[in-house]
């Protein structure tokens, strides 16, 4: 039975020896359990359970897991949705998969071949007039020159796919709640999925996390709960658990209503590959309009997206014959071998959670369920993922008991303004994109103020058809300036319209794929970090793209340089700076210059950080050329200390030195954090280094110690 069953009915490792008791309310409660929540090994609670197991939760729960973190998934859907959803992941995201065995190798491995999808394309049909295309991809971003790793093209559930052999690997089984070896009988254990498990209810106690969960056993709804010391809620847009929590989400509601139709063409696919590959093709003519979204052209899988006014439009309206009628019309000509797989409505929206964290921090938002973005740049799973990366390493502080639970705090301090900054980036990004049917004659928000019209004055005395009827005649009117005879260079309106749009491509006014100075180049101004002196003003996200420009300031990720790495058996590997950080255990990283003062910093660093109870690598950063035997140096100056790794640049035309790209000088250090950010820097010599170090981890881990 292969791992995929699981997308139609039952997984692979669904694990029917899995036995979980129900235990009472009264077995845990009698239990004593830390309020700081120092969860350990000792304890019989579940450390940590998430609800959702989309991407993101799946993510967070591999990062937990390779840090030595229990935990559990819990998913109210019975099976995994085969519906392609997100497509598109960034250059940050994709340096998160790198940590996780080879994700991020085998995503270029299947995706498509980067020059069918690097165009956004827009015409009258796809068998019509091209009215222009928009190329997304520049000559720097296959250079890899500022990420190891470039972006990809890949649906979501091809992504979940993976990540659920991920977790096969690492043990994981999956419960289905449809059989009568399900996961009933038993208390609940690590490396679980739980499909079928809604959140019915959240109780937060002295003692933990109450979690009432909701399946069918035997077609009947039982209930069961489930203990665990934080909760961490990623089950998306509707999250369950946001509602629970009482939170509400701030920002613009109901910026546009749609369906989604996926479904299947490799006739459509073939065309497309040989004669206009791209992968979001903006279609407009007299009969419909519409986005299509080509997720994979050699099999021929598609997504149309159709806008959709209720309630004179229902969402019965667009049953499989229309959908295929629809398809037709924009295609252009008719396919033999269309296969509509789903449809399904959705609304866009623009809003943030206005708190990420409650119930002293044991309950947790991440994902979809913190904030929602329009699609525009695809920032909504990559957001995700990269909230993902920031809580696993906190909770593993605290579960390690490192740090108290207060060090989650710091999520919300860091993650929510990049939330908001993504918001009003994606929301500039969505307008962009309406510029181009505005300039065409056909303006968006024309459309949804007529329909206001409507149902504002409209609605209460006339009926329902009479009101489809209008709305479907001001549109079929609209879609009239987008007529062949109006749209072309001859005639003097069409002209001036076609210019215009030109200039939007020109100018790069229109929507966007990539955002290099925000996906790489989000910055935490506070938090779990040390940051320097003076009133720091990050810029406001344009809509357009910028070139990410490396920093090593306090709360940026760490950039990324190409650097020979000498181990201790003499052998050689080029690695990026990024490498340095593991995946697979808490450990903060210090990297020097081979200076006398660097090395007695980092001697200090090591000596406190033992004192902290935290792991600490410490890179030596040589210039080209100088590490020839040299290697002696670090050895005898580190011992008893042997967590240290020598690595030389690597000379490349198009870089500058090390300390150059930081923008430091060599008399500097910097300490990265498990999540390869920069926690502390320090750009000139450091006069007391214990006393400097001590201060620097009590304020990164959120802890108070005595002075060693």
């Amino acid at each position: 039975m292969g791992v995929l069953k699981i997308f139609s009915k039952i997984n692979r490792f669904h694990n029917p020896k899995t036995k979980i008791k129900t235990y009472p309310f009264q077995y845990f409660s009698s239990r004593r359990y830390s309020s700081d929540l120092r969860i350990n090994e000792k304890d019989e609670v579940l450390p940590v359970l998430i609800v959702g197991a989309g991407p993101v939760g799946l993510v967070l729960s591999i990062l937990l897991t390779k840090l030595g973190v229990k935990c559990a998934v819990m998913e109210k859907s019975s099976n995994f949705s085969q519906h392609p959803q997100a497509h598109f992941i960034n250059n940050r995201s994709m340096e998160v998969f790198r940590k996780l065995d080879g994700l991020a190798e085998e995503i270029e491995r299947l995706q498509p071949p980067v020059d069918l999808w690097r165009k956004f394309i827009y015409c009258t049909s796809l068998y019509g007039s091209i009215l222009g295309s928009v190329d997304h991809m520049q000559p720097q971003d296959f250079k890899r020159v500022v990420s190891p790793v470039s972006v990809a093209h890949f649906s979501q559930y091809k992504l979940t796919k993976l990540l659920l052999k991920q977790l096969e690997k690492l043990n994981f089984s999956i419960c289905t709640s449809d059989g009568p070896d399900g996961p009933y009988d038993g208390l609940i254990g690590e490396r679980k999925i739980l499909l079928g498990h809604e959140c019915a209810s959240i109780t937060a106690t002295d003692h933990g996390i109450m979690v009432g969960a909701e399946f069918l056993k035997d077609g009947v709804k039982t209930e069961r709960n489930i203990r665990c010391g934080i909760l961490v809620g990623s089950d998306g847009a509707g999250s369950t658990v946001r509602k629970l929590m009482g939170v509400a989400m701030k920002g613009e509601k109901d910026l546009q209503k749609l369906v989604s139709v996926h479904f299947m063409s490799r006739e459509l696919g073939n065309y497309l590959l040989s004669e206009r590959p791209g992968m979001l093709f903006f279609i407009f003519n007299t009969e419909a309009i519409g986005v299509l979204v080509a997720h994979d052209l050699d099999q021929g899988e598609f997504v149309l997206q159709l806008p959709f006014y209720p309630p004179q439009q229902t969402f019965e309206d667009f049953n499989t014959k229309v959908c295929e009628e629809l398809i037709t019309k924009l295609v252009g000509r008719k396919l033999v071998d269309i296969n509509v797989i789903g449809i399904k409505p959705w609304v866009m929206h623009a809003e943030v959670a206005e708190k990420f964290a409650s119930s002293n921090n044991q309950i947790i938002l991440a994902g979809d369920a913190a904030h929602r973005f329009p699609p525009a740049g695809g920032f909504g799973m990559n957001t995700g993922i990269q909230d993902a990366h920031n809580l696993a390493w906190k909770i593993a502080a605290i579960v390690k008991g490192i740090s108290p639970s207060s060090l989650l705090q710091t999520y919300g301090t860091e993650r929510k303004p990049v939330a908001l900054s993504n918001t009003e980036l994606s929301i500039k990004n969505f307008r962009a994109a309406m510029k181009v049917p505005a300039a065409l004659g056909i303006d968006p928000a024309v459309a949804n103020s007529v329909q206001r019209i409507i149902n504002s004055g409209f609605s209460s005395i006339l009926p329902t058809g009479l009101q489809k009827a209008i709305l479907d005649g001001i549109f079929t009117i609209g879609r009239t300036q987008l007529s062949e005879s109006l749209l072309n260079e001859n005639n003097p309106l069409g002209s001036l319209r076609l210019g215009k749009l030109r200039r939007i491509f020109e100018e790069g006014d229109s929507l966007q794929l990539q955002f290099p100075a925000e996906d790489l180049g989000f910055r935490y101004l506070a938090g779990a970090l040390v940051p320097e002196d003076g009133d720091t003003v990050l810029e406001a996200p344009t809509g357009r793209r910028r070139d990410y420009v490396p920093c090593a300031e306090p709360g940026a990720r760490l950039p990324h340089m190409k650097v020979r790495c000498l181990l201790k058996d003499f052998s050689e590997a080029t690695i990026s700076t990024l490498d340095l950080v593991r995946g697979d255990k808490l450990e903060f990283v210090l990297i020097i210059s081979p200076r006398k003062e660097s090395y007695d910093l980092a001697r200090a660093a090591f000596k406190v950080s033992e004192g902290f109870g935290v792991s600490l690598k410490v890179c030596v950063m040589w210039p080209h050329g100088s590490l020839e035997n040299r290697l002696d140096r670090s050895k005898e100056t580190f011992l008893p200390w042997g967590n240290y790794v020598d690595v030389e640049e690597v000379k490349m035309s198009s870089t500058s030195s090390w300390w150059d790209t930081c923008q430091m000088t060599n008399d500097g250090a910097i300490l990265v954090r498990p999540d390869e950010h920069i926690a502390w820097r320090k750009t000139t010599v450091v006069l007391d280094p214990i006393s400097e170090m001590e201060g620097v981890f009590t304020q990164i881990l959120g802890i108070q110690r005595t002075k060693i």
